[in-house]
């Protein structure tokens, strides 16, 4: 196989199909086709809705994406699915895709985590990834700090959200305000008009007690609640909402959390680069505290563009091209889409 294996990566863990094609560590195309238009006026994903809004997509962007890139599938060395953790029927139809391509070409396919496919990204944007890396994964369903020796088969879980993840607290809050779904870019916006200090809202898992027990890990429906809480009070009061206000003010809350354990971990680890994944990691707030923390205690942070956080088809791509490249064996055809998949499990 070549030095630079060219290899196509296909995401559909939740509501984005993603095909994305890279040659080697160079990224030549990110395919995306969003169904979250479909889900907006249910206030979140509906699992059957994003299932076959994937099967519409897959072939199109499929197409798409070899056009914009030049290639033929035929000349793909390797074949990467998205198997897990997601809704499970929106990964059957990634992973059935990625099946019949891998059988109709005869390539190699690589069933992979697409938790450690938002690390693997940014080696597209920044180079090879440090050896260990501290990882923060910031997204819808996810809020995890993964220690990560090799992203192609060494991911250790140091913590993970305990009950909402950041992405969701973002949406609930959304809702409570009474902006539109998906609601991470709208308190973003919101929040720039608003006053950060302006509302104490409680940080979750951070007293002395919660952090010997949950040093690592995060914990956003208690603020959450007490947002809800504090709108409703005025509410029925009578009161105006001051929404930017709110919105600066549980923002703040999220990202001082955030930054605050992932650097607390890199301390104690020993790590001198942290990497920022996840659709949250294109909040403006978190990505200026965590430069601003960084930059305090001498660790490198590397966090992807925008539409590189959010779910697409380069990670997987990306995460696979790692695979060929350091020799991993193919997965089985017989691999199956795992809703659960752990982070700790790189490949299926």
């Amino acid at each position: 196989m070549a030095d630079e294996p060219l290899v196509l990566g296909i995401e559909t863990s939740c509501d984005e199909t993603g095909v994305g094609i890279v040659r080697g560590e160079r990224l030549l195309v990110d395919a995306i086709a969003s169904s979250v238009d479909q889900h907006a006026r249910f206030g979140g994903v509906v699992p059957e809705v994003a299932s076959r809004a994937h099967l519409e997509a897959m072939v199109p962007t499929i197409e798409r994406a070899c056009r914009d890139a030049g290639v033929a599938l035929r000349d793909v060395d390797a074949i990467a699915v998205t198997a897990g953790p997601g809704l499970a029927g929106a990964l059957l139809v990634g992973v059935g895709a990625a099946k019949a391509l891998a059988v109709a070409l005869g390539k190699p396919l690589y069933g992979v985590n697409h938790l450690a496919s938002h690390v693997a990204v940014d080696i597209v944007e920044h180079g090879p990834l440090p050896e260990p890396a501290m990882a923060m994964l910031v997204s819808g369903g996810h809020s995890s700090l993964l220690l990560v020796p090799d992203v192609t088969h060494d991911v250790r879980s140091l913590g993970a959200t305990m009950d909402d993840a950041a992405g969701e607290a973002f949406d609930k809050v959304a809702r409570v305000l009474g902006l539109p779904f998906p609601g991470g870019p709208h308190i973003d916006r919101a929040a720039r008009e608003g006053n950060r200090i302006a509302i104490d809202f409680p940080r979750g898992f951070t007293s002395g007690r919660d952090l010997e027990r949950h040093r690592f890990d995060f914990s956003f429906s208690g603020l959450k609640t007490a947002v809800a809480r504090w709108v409703e009070t005025r509410q029925r009061a009578g009161e105006a909402i001051p929404v930017a206000d709110v919105a600066a003010s549980f923002q703040e809350a999220v990202v001082d959390v955030l930054t605050r354990k992932a650097l607390l971990a890199c301390k104690e680890h020993e790590v001198d680069h942290l990497l920022i994944g996840g659709g949250v990691a294109a909040n403006s707030r978190l990505r200026a505290l965590a430069q601003e923390r960084c930059d305090k205690a001498g660790v490198v942070l590397r966090v992807p563009r925008p539409e590189l956080c959010t779910d697409n088809g380069a990670m997987v791509a990306t995460l696979g091209a790692q695979m060929v490249l350091k020799g991993r064996a193919p997965s089985d055809l017989g691999l199956p889409a795992d809703s659960s998949m752990p982070v700790t499990l790189v490949q299926a």
